[in-house]
């Protein structure tokens, strides 16, 4: 056995290891290359591949349960063949993304928003596939999240105007630039949501925004949510009531008990709508059902309708009373319990601090969630509404900018109070 001592030169062996020439050899010392990064084990689709898929897997599982409905729909006595169902499940598809249809009668633009809920949802989807498909996720690149929501929102919008130029051919008219540029705006705000989430740049984004700036809008998203939640109680209980009504309308078309299913599923697909029209009847402005028409808890004024369960639970008169006080009050005390939810949220967050809440700190989001409900608010008032047809009916729904300014009012200063009461009623029992 030998040992090498300090006194002793290195081993040939340990320079060679090093990378050097051997002692007695000129030249300089061998450059050892770097060693290789291990493969990923996994190759990343093409931006434009994954999005087609994408955006198509969205398009098909949006089109398909329309297509089923209004297929069950036109079945009287033999009527509606495939072709038939599938050309008008493409015209319901585009309707339920707001794109207007031209028809005898008029244009078609009460968009189904439960069409609008899916495709939104199955474009988030989009978005999230497309960003793992081309390996962003969790890389926090704006720029690889916004190529991702560009390319399936420019997919949808193609098979948008196709959708269109079909539809067209044998029914309804349609413009294919106007559905074009519809899906496509849709389908590149939904995918960016989810490529957002996926790729981590919503994490960073809300991270960066101010703490009462995402407070506000918490409390504000709360607030809608609840008042439609309410919205869609009252109107389910308008129903009920007066189901036999309903049930009168759907037996009164002939077509037996697949036609019926269709009428069922089409009515349906028209309940968020009736959620959001009841919402705006809650807090004041109301709706119309037709031209010089109004149906709000101080004046309901309606002509001859349409034989449409649809409008099967409207109200036979104003409301007065305690009646009155009640539907008045209850986006008050929505307001107020958004209000103390939140107080209550930040009351925690300063005793884990051990700091005490401020008033500027409690009555800033509560000042801000009145905005961010009245815009979503206004927004689904907005998007619930539309022409069913020329004539009377060529206003139907209510008008945007009141509900969000009843929203606004409303909400604010219901939270506002909420907000404060808790706070004092908090420090009262400490």
């Amino acid at each position: 056995m030998s040992f090498v001592t300090p006194d002793q030169p290195r081993r040939a062996t340990d320079a060679r290891g090093a990378g050097a020439r051997p002692p007695g050899r000129a030249g300089p010392p061998r450059r050892v290359p770097a060693a290789r990064a291990a493969p990923s084990g996994r190759s990343h689709a093409p931006l434009v591949v994954a999005a087609l898929v994408a955006a198509s897997g969205a398009a098909v599982t949006t089109w398909l349960p329309v297509a089923l409905a209004l297929w069950l729909f036109q079945l009287s006595e033999g009527a509606g063949s495939l072709l038939d169902a599938a050309r008008a499940g493409a015209a319901g598809w585009l309707l339920g993304h707001g794109v207007p249809l031209a028809t005898a009668t008029g244009p078609l633009g009460l968009a189904p928003l439960a069409v609008t809920a899916l495709a939104v949802w199955r474009l988030t989807r989009a978005g999230v596939h497309t960003s793992r498909a081309i390996g962003a996720r969790g890389g926090r690149s704006p720029g690889r999240t916004l190529a991702a929501a560009t390319a399936v929102g420019v997919a949808y919008g193609l098979l948008g105007a196709l959708a269109a130029i079909v539809v067209g051919a044998g029914g309804p008219g349609v413009s294919p630039v106007r559905a074009g540029l519809t899906l496509a705006t849709v389908g590149t705000l939904a995918a960016g949501v989810g490529a957002a989430r996926t790729t981590g740049v919503a994490e960073v984004f809300a991270a960066q925004a101010p703490m009462p700036l995402r407070e506000g809008v918490r409390a504000g998203l709360v607030a809608a949510l609840v008042l439609l939640g309410a919205g869609a109680a009252v109107a389910g209980l308008a129903v009920a009531t007066g189901g036999g009504d309903a049930a009168d309308l759907i037996g009164a078309y002939q077509t037996g008990v697949a036609g019926q299913a269709g009428i069922t599923l089409v009515s349906l697909a028209y309940a968020p709508n009736i959620s959001v029209w009841s919402a705006s009847y809650l807090l004041g402005p109301g709706f119309a059902v037709g031209t010089d028409t109004a149906v709000r808890t101080s004046e309901v004024s309606v002509g001859a309708l349409p034989a449409l369960p649809l409008f099967a639970g409207l109200p036979s008169g104003p409301v007065d009373g305690l009646g009155a006080v009640t539907v008045l009050a209850l986006p008050v005390l929505v307001g107020m319990a958004t209000g103390g939810l939140l107080a209550r949220r930040l009351l925690r967050l300063a005793i884990a601090e051990r700091a005490p809440l401020s008033w500027r700190r409690l009555l800033v989001p509560a000042a801000l969630a009145g905005p961010v409900a009245g815009l979503l608010l206004g927004a689904a008032a907005k998007a619930s509404g539309g022409p069913l047809g020329g004539g009377r009916l060529a206003e139907v729904g209510p008008v945007g900018w009141q509900v969000a300014l009843a929203a606004l009012l409303v909400t604010g200063a219901g939270a506002l109070l909420g907000a404060a009461a808790t706070r004092w009623l908090a420090r009262l029992a400490t």
